[in-house]
């Protein structure tokens, strides 16, 4: 790149970035909630929606293996596409916008990921063709991120993405504790839901015996994500697993569990005491 190219190319980006704390920001809309908050403001009390993920951000799903994380992921997938299902997902809410949602599987054969990709139609009954499902397992890391960047931008509208899942961020990288290839996933993260102005759901494996997540690309997510979302079977009840906000940049969510019904379809419980969680 020559001298001037390079110039034009800072001009570019000292117009993306630059931002004048004197002007109002809106706070980005809420692609995904969970119940509300009251805050005080010059206009008197008023309730705000709290955010899981908001439009233009990133969050993390990290658990454990089989901690019942792809049901949750289900959940949400049901929760964004029908606004509003109480009946399976009591205070969870969405604002869809009638945008896009494609769910990306990135560990799982055909048979098993279209088990997953079906659960958010029996939730809700809608068949739309705004729910986009693909499983990715037989590419290679590097084919993967740009099957993704292909779809996003060249097969959609790219004004209609709306939510964005990743289930299986790890297999973006073939090493996730290459700190080049860790920081790649991340930054075409950012990119993506910053140009798109999509919430991107990612899911990772938490360390064996430890609240940590994979790696070195867990270590980075950490960094850059709005919300890190916890995932822990109930210690008591085994059938119930317990969702928690481990960190946000928003307010953080109150803690609330789940449960697999007898239709094999997941379920808010509510609140859960855990009264053996402190003790281990």
């Amino acid at each position: 790149m020559d001298k001037d190219a390079k110039r034009l190319l800072m001009q570019l980006y000292e117009e993306e970035c630059f931002i004048n704390p004197l002007d109002k920001v809106e706070h980005p809309k809420p692609a995904i909630s969970f119940g509300y908050k009251e805050y005080d403001t010059k206009d008197g009390t008023v309730n705000y929606p709290t955010p899981i993920g908001t439009y233009g951000n990133i969050s993390v799903i990290q658990a454990p293996p089989k901690s019942k994380k792809t049901f949750f992921v289900s959940l949400l997938s049901a929760v964004y596409l029908a606004e509003d299902l109480k009946p399976f997902a009591g205070d969870l809410k969405a604002n869809r916008d009638n945008k896009h949602i494609i769910h990306f599987d990135t560990e799982q054969g055909v048979f098993h990921a279209a088990n997953v990709f079906k659960r958010p139609i029996e939730m809700t009954g809608i068949k739309t063709d705004k729910y986009h499902t693909l499983a990715l397992r037989h590419l290679s890391a590097s084919d993967r991120i740009d099957f993704i960047e292909y779809y996003l931008y060249d097969k959609l509208d790219a004004t209609d993405v709306g939510l964005v899942i990743v289930d299986g961020i790890a297999d973006l990288c073939s090493d996730v504790n290459n700190i080049e290839e860790s920081n790649l996933v991340v930054q075409k993260l950012m990119k993506w839901s910053k140009e798109l102005n999509c919430h991107i759901i990612t899911v990772i494996h938490s360390n064996f015996g430890t609240e940590k997540a994979t790696g070195h690309l867990g270590s980075s997510l950490y960094k850059k994500v709005e919300t890190v979302i916890s995932l822990e079977l109930n210690t008591v009840n085994k059938d119930l697993v317990t969702v928690s906000c481990k960190m946000s940049r928003n307010t953080s969510f109150e803690t609330f569990s789940f449960k697999v019904n007898s239709f094999g379809l997941p379920q808010i419980q509510g609140a859960f005491y855990d009264p053996l969680k402190d003790l281990f």
